[in-house]
């Protein structure tokens, strides 16, 4: 049995997109072979699928624009399976409305909300793919917004945050980056956002206010932590309010799925991203699914849209890494889902010899 899991090649495939293809590049040269594949996810687009949910609720929510949208969350095993990206994602925004000085992450607690009022006290949230750097003022401004609703409160009494430490939560995501300084949520990540540099200076010193006046209330100071910058600064905000705790997506995806399991009836796992580099083997998804499948003894292919330095990743354990657009023509475009498609089925069809 063959065992596939890819990431999303962002711009180009979902996961299951990526899946289908490599699935059907390896029937159209071994149409018997047995083939099983998962949806993953390290926390971004996608999550809520890959998490593999129990249920699905729909519900409506603001994007980062405050424009009403549709959203999902999922529930497993009775605790909320939230994706950031579903209210908030980058990709919900066009490109020139995309504005990180305005956008907010109110559709988050939205998110949380409804998930609440379905009986979730417990909650799993993927981060990742937002278009928000707002260190989540928008999702506690939403959160303050019912809890003062159900305690029949107004706007303007003062908020008691400790409320929100009754909330369990556990964030998905492999950044690691704090909230502020350089490899902080302003500097890495807003020029992906649509930042200029002088937005870029005016959020971080929004953030370093944001946090030094949350450590003078609270007498604690999260923003250090990994992953606080993540989301915009939302993995902050639910450490510094929510006491929440980071995992990997990828191993929570893994779990989720029963990954380990699957693994004792494979022969082989294949694997891959949109780019494949040194990054890769930081506790991306596939080195995460490299790490377990090397302690099942099962050989892992990885099949990337790009790879830089391949003999770091074929030292680090991989059997075979390749690239899918080496040797294509450059006339296409090959950030075009048709194209990747077909070059994904081809490579991996010339690739397997079973």
């Amino acid at each position: 049995m063959i065992l596939l899991i890819f990431d999303s090649f962002k711009g180009c495939m979902s996961s299951q997109e990526a899946n289908e293809a490599c699935a059907k590049g390896l029937r159209a040269q071994h149409d018997d072979v047995e083939i099983n594949q998962i949806e993953a996810s390290d926390g971004g687009e996608g999550f809520l699928r890959a998490m593999n949910p129990d249920k699905v609720l729909h519900c409506h929510v603001h994007d980062a624009m405050m424009r009403w949208t549709d959203a999902d969350f999922g529930i497993k095993d009775g605790k909320a399976i939230i994706e950031v990206a579903q209210a908030v994602g980058l990709g919900k925004i066009e490109p020139e409305l995309r504005n990180p000085l305005v956008a907010t992450s109110y559709g988050v607690g939205e998110l949380m909300v409804h998930a609440w009022e379905a009986g979730c006290r417990e909650f799993v949230v993927g981060l990742g793919g937002s278009a928000t750097s707002d260190c989540g003022l928008g999702m506690l401004k939403c959160l303050r917004h019912h809890a003062q609703q159900r305690l029949h409160q107004m706007w303007y009494d003062p908020f008691d945050t400790s409320v929100l430490r009754s909330l369990k939560v556990t964030l998905a995501s492999d950044v690691t980056n704090p909230l502020t300084g350089p490899e902080g949520a302003a500097h890495v990540f807003a020029p992906q956002k649509g930042a200029d540099p002088q937005q870029v200076e005016l959020l971080e010193r929004r953030a370093v206010t944001f946090a030094n006046m949350a450590a003078k209330h609270q007498g604690y100071d999260k923003s250090r932590q990994p992953g606080a910058g993540a989301a915009g600064g939302l993995g902050y905000a639910f450490m510094q309010f929510m006491d929440a705790r980071m995992e990997s997506g990828a191993e929570l995806v893994l779990q989720s799925n029963g990954f380990d399991a699957l693994l004792k009836e494979a022969d082989l796992v294949i694997t891959g991203e949109g780019a494949s580099d040194q990054q890769t083997l930081m506790g991306k998804l596939p080195s995460v699914v490299l790490d377990h499948a090397r302690k099942a003894g099962v050989q892992v292919v990885l099949v990337s849209g790009r790879v830089d330095n391949r003999q770091a990743l074929l030292d680090a354990g991989f059997s075979k890494v390749v690239c899918i657009n080496d040797g294509q023509p450059r006339d296409e475009d090959p950030l075009d889902t048709e194209v990747a498609r077909r070059r994904l089925e081809n490579a991996v069809g010339k690739l397997i010899h079973l």
